[in-house]
């Protein structure tokens, strides 16, 4: 580029004019008549402000800090937070005990940074919390297959005493194929329900899953023998995580929140059992479920939700030919619901596997 007399202007040049004129705009001149008096329009010299500036910032970037960390010193640092005595420490206890023993590598907040690149400034050594792997995903395509099961309290008439109910739910049909009320929460009572169950629901040499929580009764010895001698898979939620247990979870909310639920505490635990078998009963065979297309659990557990929902379907196919102008389009769908899924996984595309519709 030629300057305002022909010549080539260099990057010196450039430089003084952008001081020449900052000097003459802070003495009060305006920035386009000193542009004008060098020869330059004002894009030019923003230009030049910019490109000044940029390479500044690059260079500051290239700058290698005189007290940065050689990659010797900083795999030292990590070699010593390793170390079985330091695993549990952080930095702010590893380096004055370095200290205490006549050796210095680095400050506490390089020691931060040299963990943090490392990934390694969560829990280390045996402060590592303990990971938890999502249960495994249970499928069942028919009544019987796999039960969720739980426990929650009743209110009583008495402060801090409660009762506790104990219910069982097949996966596949939402059937409450089991229920108790008793007074206290132990293995025993668990283990009593579920075998009274297995036997009422005729399952001997069949496949089954258990899925539970992991409170204390779903794990304790006699639960634990209960499963074993019959033959019966078990599956736990990770600690803590509800969401690992959902169709118990559902089920509790709809019991709490129905209309008829009691709103005053029971006198009694044969009050309560009596509630609650009056609620089992509607929610069976009476309660249509909107998971299974709106048939009871109990149509669904006796197979009988086939033909049901194949009537529907031709109801709307029948109805849709009389009045065809208005459907906007199909009609609703009344497929049986072939599988569900406790704890899904997640398809090769990355996307939650949902319950076939």
């Amino acid at each position: 580029m030629g300057g305002p007399r022909g010549r080539k202007i260099t990057s010196l040049d450039r430089r003084r004019i952008i001081a020449l004129t900052d000097e003459a705009c802070k003495n009060g001149a305006r920035e386009q008549k000193a542009c004008e008096v060098v020869g330059i329009s004002e894009r030019t010299l923003q230009r030049w402000r910019k490109n000044f500036r940029d390479c500044r910032k690059q260079a500051a970037k290239n700058r290698r800090p005189a007290n940065k960390l050689t990659d010797a010193e900083r795999t030292r640092i990590l070699a010593v937070c390793n170390q079985p005595e330091y695993a549990h420490m952080t930095p702010h206890q590893i380096v004055p005990d370095l200290a205490d023993r006549g050796v210095y590598i680095a400050s506490e907040s390089s020691f931060y940074r040299v963990l943090r690149d490392a990934s390694q400034t969560t829990h280390r050594g045996r402060a590592r919390p303990p990971v938890h792997k999502k249960p495994d995903t249970v499928i069942a395509t028919g009544p019987n297959q796999a039960w969720t099961w739980d426990i929650t309290y009743l209110r009583t008439t008495v402060s801090g005493i409660f009762f506790f109910l104990y219910m069982i739910v097949d996966l596949y049909s939402r059937k409450i194929v089991g229920w108790e009320v008793y007074t206290t929460e132990n293995s025993e009572n668990a283990a009593g329900l579920f075998y009274k169950t297995y036997l009422r629901e005729e399952i001997a040499g069949e496949e089954l899953i258990v899925h539970s929580d992991n409170g204390g009764p779903m794990k304790g010895a006699t639960m634990l023998v209960t499963l074993r001698k019959l033959g019966v898979a078990q599956s736990l939620s990770r600690p803590g995580v509800s969401n690992d247990n959902p169709y118990s979870e559902a089920l509790f909310r709809t019991l709490k929140y129905q209309p008829v639920y009691s709103p005053k505490p029971f006198d009694s635990v044969e009050d309560a059992r009596h509630w609650v078998a009056d609620f089992v009963g509607w929610y069976n065979d009476k309660h249509r479920h909107s998971a299974i297309k709106f048939v009871t659990p109990g149509q669904r557990h006796r197979g009988e939700d086939v033909a049901i929902l194949q009537h529907r379907k031709q109801l709307y196919k029948q109805v849709k030919s009389l009045r065809p102008e208005r459907w906007s389009g199909k009609i609703r769908n009344w497929h049986v619901v072939e599988k569900v899924r406790l704890n899904p996984g997640k398809s090769d595309d990355g996307r939650k596997v949902c319950d076939a519709a």
